[in-house]
């Protein structure tokens, strides 16, 4: 009787880990099915990678909930109303251009950097754009509250403002994977923090 595939003797856990540094380092349409079953647990089988994950664009989506919730948490602070609402935006640049240098992963960020190269996502591949969109929304709320307050002027410019740090935010994956050193972008941080404060009330 025909063996229907390897049976699971790998540590699901440990092999999303795997996935999630290949589609990082490579991107989605860049990262092919062989190259995630063999960077898997050391290789499985087609049946295998099926059952256990379904198709590519799942475990694209299974491993980018993943990143959300680890390196992906950097961005937070947007959304601790405890946190005055400068310090908080502060803090998600600053923690996220740390994380994207860390070694122990590909450097840059995963949502930014994920889907780069796809023209034309497959229809079920909506969590990178959905969490560049939430980061955004964070921002926003960041400078209203900002502005809610008093600390910020009442004429501020928000879709200006925001989409300032969104790009400079978004525009740190490169620098990283350019191998800017972490130095410098935190750097880049504190001038970038001037705009901010060029709107104060």
């Amino acid at each position: 009787m025909a063996q229907m595939g390897r049976p699971r003797t790998f540590d699901r856990q440990a092999a999303l880990v795997q996935a999630m540094h290949l589609f990082w380092e490579h991107g989605y349409e860049a990262t092919s099915l062989s190259q995630l079953k063999a960077g898997i647990a050391g290789g499985i089988s087609a049946p295998s990678f099926y059952a256990a994950f379904g198709s590519k664009e799942a475990l694209y989506n299974e491993v980018m909930a993943l990143y959300m919730e680890t390196h992906g948490r950097v961005t937070e602070s947007l959304f601790d109303t405890e946190l005055p609402a400068r310090e908080a935006v502060e803090l998600a640049l600053r923690r996220s251009a740390r994380m994207q240098c860390e070694v122990g992963h590909p450097r840059g960020c995963m949502v930014a950097l994920g889907v780069i190269g796809v023209c034309t996502p497959p229809q079920g591949l909506t969590l990178p754009g959905e969490n560049r969109q939430r980061t955004r929304e964070g921002i926003r709320a960041c400078i209203e509250r900002a502005i809610a307050a008093g600390e910020l002027a009442g004429d501020t410019d928000v879709a200006a403002l925001t989409a300032a740090f969104d790009s400079f935010l978004l525009g740190l994956s490169t620098l990283a994977r350019d191998g800017i050193e972490h130095a410098a972008m935190d750097a880049a941080v504190t001038q970038v923090m001037k705009l901010w404060d060029g709107c104060r009330a």
